[in-house]
């Protein structure tokens, strides 16, 4: 491994380890986040789930290289001293750090780790199985929680401002995602994939705690020959133009039987686009038409606006769970390429609409199906990244078989069935958005959590399934440095520039790492750089 580790990084870490933040004096801010500010981010910023709008994770930022990368070093560490694994972005607002896990919030000084607050609250129901982070309106916090509640908080002290009920978690429904702000609409969704659970975006005022509008993914419970489902568990981007949400949703249920519940089941496993004002739906692309191996759509949704082709386009671009890459055109929702990315082979073909065709022939059945990929999908909730030099659509898969069984002594509700891996691994994929082929493939392992950032400078940050974080050649797939964190990589990396200094943020279990280059880089010995 090539890196250096200053002193004074060291003995941050060693803090860190100790109390939980390096006790460095905490400059005072601000903390306020304005409309424009997240329309148009500052380098000093990072101000929303995906870092902007467009949901394509790629950072302006130029100080760290190919050519000096293999000096990136700790600037500090941060320990939570918690069991679950951080998966949240953190949001960078006027040099303060804020991240999650369930029932937690810290904000941090982003220069030097200083804990400026930690908000804790305790719930013993709904399902913990991570959280993705905060939003930020003005001077407010928005932090869902595992039973389905919205909580706005001071970002200056964490002092809880309002407290509003999302859903009902008696029902089944749970909340792990970070909300995205849109104007005066705090928009936030929903998990859970009991029966009888329509999925739905709601629009919460920033101000009040009010419902503003609902779009509903489902009918109501109970409307006949209708299915439920399309949770809407990860959070959207956002056109200011079009002024669209753009949003994936998750399975119809029961998950793995299709018997009752006929037809394409709309709008479940879709990417939809959504009147930011009223909820309006303005159109929906199905991305699974009658899905029964559990393909959640709810993968980002990445706005690119770029030639396709040779024709200028607003397009949204999705590598989805269930193996395959969609160019969409976004004002339209017509598909410009559908191609997969993976193994599938669970269609027919492609639809006139470009649309997978699913083959009846490989839905769960009592004496097994071998299907590609598993029920994890070629990727999963781990953020793509979208290089604009490069044109290069770069995502964390995981090509995948399984064996899908149905189960009909054990009824047709709830998951109604069951999946067994048979083979997978993981690997970076680099994907030419105008043809679909890929350019590179880098391996990292077994299975790795990480999403993707990629640099104006021609980096790609992600990590391997074995605790390492990578840096990577984004033209070529190659690795130009690595660094171990002592555990997977759960969350997404972000970058952001403070006082001259860039820095990369990521994690490995309950511990936040924050990158820097050296304030003062190592001469060579001249023998050293006459060699060179």
């Amino acid at each position: 491994m090539k890196s250096s580790i200053t002193t004074k990084a060291t003995l941050a870490a060693l803090l860190a380890g100790l109390s939980g933040a390096v006790l460095l004096p905490a400059v005072t801010h601000g903390q306020n986040l304005e409309s424009d500010q997240i329309v148009h981010p500052s380098p000093d910023s990072w101000p929303l789930y995906h870092g902007d709008y467009t949901g394509r994770r790629h950072s302006a930022l130029k100080q760290i290289t190919p050519q000096n990368v293999s000096s990136l070093g700790l600037a500090w560490v941060f320990q939570t001293h918690q069991n679950a694994a951080i998966k949240s972005s953190p949001l960078l607002v006027d040099g303060v750090l804020y991240f999650t896990v369930p029932d937690n919030v810290w904000a941090v000084d982003a220069r030097s780790g200083h804990q400026l607050w930690h908000y804790h609250r305790p719930s013993t129901q709904g399902d913990h199985i991570g959280h993705r982070g905060v939003a930020m309106y003005k001077g407010w916090l928005y932090f869902t929680t595992p039973d389905c509640h919205l909580i706005s908080l001071e970002a200056k002290t964490g002092k809880v401002r309002f407290d509003k009920v999302i859903a009902d978690v008696t029902k089944g429904y749970w909340m792990t995602m970070s909300p995205l702000v849109v104007r005066n609409h705090v928009v936030v969704g929903v998990s859970g994939d009991f029966d009888n659970l329509p999925g739905y975006l709601r629009s919460i005022d920033p101000d009040s705690g009010e419902t503003q509008w609902q779009w509903d993914a489902t009918p109501p419970t109970g409307t006949p020959n209708m299915t439920t489902g399309g949770m809407t568990w990860m959070t959207g981007t956002y056109d200011p133009e079009l002024n669209l949400i753009f949003w994936g949703t998750g399975n119809p249920t029961p998950v793995l039987s299709g018997t009752t519940r006929p037809g394409d089941n709309p709008w479940t496993c879709s990417i939809v686009a959504v009147n930011a004002d009223n909820g309006k739906l303005s159109w929906g692309f199905q991305a699974s038409p009658h899905d029964t191996h559990d393909w959640d759509a709810v993968e980002t949704p990445v706005l690119v606006d770029a030639d396709f082709h040779g024709k200028p386009r607003k397009m949204l671009m999705q590598a989805s769970r269930n193996g395959y890459f969609f160019v969409l055109d976004r004002i339209t929702g017509k598909a410009l390429l559908t191609v997969p990315f993976g193994p599938v082979n669970w269609t027919k073909g492609i639809d006139e609409q470009g649309r997978p065709i699913p083959n009846p022939d490989k839905e769960p059945a009592p004496d097994g199906r071998i299907v590609a990929p598993d029920e994890g999908g070629v990727t999963n909730y781990r953020a793509p990244s979208f290089d604009p030099k490069t044109g290069l659509f770069i995502v964390n898969a995981h090509p995948s078989w399984s064996l899908y069984f149905a189960k009909p002594a054990d009824g047709y509700y709830g998951w109604a069935g069951a999946d067994y891996d048979v083979w997978g691994k993981s690997q970076i994929e680099a994907i030419d958005y105008q043809t679909g082929k890929m350019r590179w493939v880098h391996d990292v392992g077994s299975g790795s959590g990480a999403g993707v950032l990629t640099t104006d400078s021609g980096l790609t940050f992600t990590g391997d399934s074995t605790g390492n974080l990578l840096a990577l050649n984004t033209a070529t797939g190659k690795t130009l440095w690595h660094a171990g964190m002592g555990d997977g990589m759960q969350s997404s990396p972000i970058t952001y520039q403070l006082d001259g200094r860039q820095y990369v943020v990521t994690s490995a279990g309950g511990i936040l790492f924050v990158w820097e280059l050296p304030e003062h880089p190592a001469v060579p010995h001249p023998a050293i750089a006459k060699r060179r």
